[in-house]
């Protein structure tokens, strides 16, 4: 959510941001509201001074034991127009809210202008492409040939874009989310187990609520929502909070399942493991202060990069264009990885700075020592999902016999095994 202040001072700025994101949102119909808001709070102000200075004549009229009988008639009637114009507020203040919510965050001025992944920057690459003597296979042939990988049976328990990991697939799925976790906490993340279902608020405050509720999988008889990533119940721990800067930024991991209806992707990797109902990721999370929130975007990029590092996979850094970029973001790295098995780059992680967008939307501050206070910036990043390592290493470490090698840093955690069979 963005500041009334902001869109009431620079509607115009805001309009350009619209547009270079190829959003369509009614700003005219919000400053029409925001307007009508401050003309009916003026007027309630000016309603209950007259009260007050009334009160304090008739408290006087009563003291001196004169008749204060049509102050008190007058009154009513004020009374009557305040109690109307404060249902009124109430009014424009849930219209104000339901416009408000739809409003994506504004664009950092480093963001490449541009309506769609077209304009992405590549900021940096790392490693190299790695060579074979044979024509690399795609992971679901890897897969399913290793017995590891199985979507006919979980087609039949369930339904399309659902997986079975079996046997050292399984294992291999154990493994990364234990290294992920432990880099992460090298790297000074706090581990956290949340709740993989949320309630609504908590939705509203990271964004994916009102605008992307047909993405959402909900509970029909609670208002429970499966989670779509661990960002949310994460991001909510201090939902309604005042955080003491000193302590400032608070760095939080969290492995979860997610879930996503994949509204709006019909057609779109229906192969192998890229785009699931079901998944699992490690996630990076960070509450900061706006000083040092850009340079906090930066490490957690970086940390993200570290997991792809370890584990020996080429990858490169894009910077998202403004018509490429989530809602809630202010600007946003994509780490995609090599598949050499399909010829092309894939997404991996996304890390995100969106400011104070979600902080205010979920009522997150900050408070210094000498009592400033505002709005914490929220960042998040995949490090990484599993179902995309998994797909990264089938096809990068693949053999010409079918095999697959395990990076070294994995082998500890699946006693010592160094190829998979």
């Amino acid at each position: 959510m963005l500041s009334r202040e902001y869109l009431r001072e620079h509607a115009d700025a805001y309009r350009t941001a619209l547009k270079n994101r190829g959003a369509n949102v009614d700003l005219d119909k919000f400053l029409e509201l925001e307007a009508e808001r401050r003309r009916s709070i003026a007027e309630v102000e000016s309603l209950k001074a007259k009260r007050n200075a009334a009160s304090q004549e008739i408290a006087n009229l009563k003291k001196n034991k004169q008749d204060a009988s049509a102050q008190i008639e007058a009154m009513k009637g004020v009374g009557d127009e305040i109690k109307q114009l404060d249902e009124k507020l109430t009014a424009i203040e849930a219209d104000l809210r339901n416009v408000e919510l739809y409003f994506p965050n504004v664009p950092h001025e480093s963001v490449p202008i541009g309506p769609d992944e077209t304009h992405n920057r590549v900021e940096r690459t790392w490693g190299e492409k790695p060579s074979f003597n044979f024509t690399p296979k795609a992971h679901w042939d890897i897969g399913e040939a290793l017995g590891i990988l199985d979507f006919d049976r979980a087609t039949k328990i369930t339904g399309t874009r659902f997986s079975i990991l079996t046997g050292a697939g399984a294992k291999l799925n154990r493994a990364l989310i234990n290294f992920m976790l432990d880099v992460h906490e090298q790297q000074g993340y706090t581990e956290v187990v949340p709740p993989f279902m949320v309630n609504a608020d908590s939705l509203r405050g990271t964004g994916q609520l009102p605008k992307f509720e047909e993405d959402l999988f909900k509970l029909t008889d609670r208002d429970y929502y499966l989670i779509p990533t661990a960002e949310v119940p994460v991001t909510n721990l201090h939902r309604e909070e005042i955080l003491d800067a000193a302590k400032l930024p608070l760095l939080y991991t969290a492995y979860s399942p997610c879930f996503r209806s994949e509204a709006g992707s019909y057609g779109k990797d229906t192969r192998g493991l890229i785009r699931q109902h079901q998944f699992e990721k490690v996630e990076i999370v960070k509450f900061t202060t706006p000083e040092t929130s850009w340079d906090e975007h930066e490490k957690l990029t970086a940390d993200a990069e570290a997991v792809l590092q370890a584990l020996g996979l080429h990858y490169r850094v894009m910077t998202l264009s403004t018509g490429d970029m989530s809602f809630t973001a202010a600007k946003t790295y994509d780490i995609e990885v090599w598949l050499p098995g399909q010829e092309t780059y894939r997404e991996i992680s996304s890390c995100s700075n969106f400011g104070d967008f979600q902080a205010r939307r979920a009522n997150i501050k900050y408070r210094t020592a000498e009592k400033k206070s505002g709005f914490v910036h929220t960042l998040n990043g995949s490090g990484l999902p599993l179902g995309r390592t998994i797909v990264a290493i089938l096809e990068n470490y693949q053999n010409e016999d079918g095999s697959v090698r395990v990076p070294a840093v994995l082998r500890p955690y699946l006693k010592g095994v160094e190829t998979i069979r």
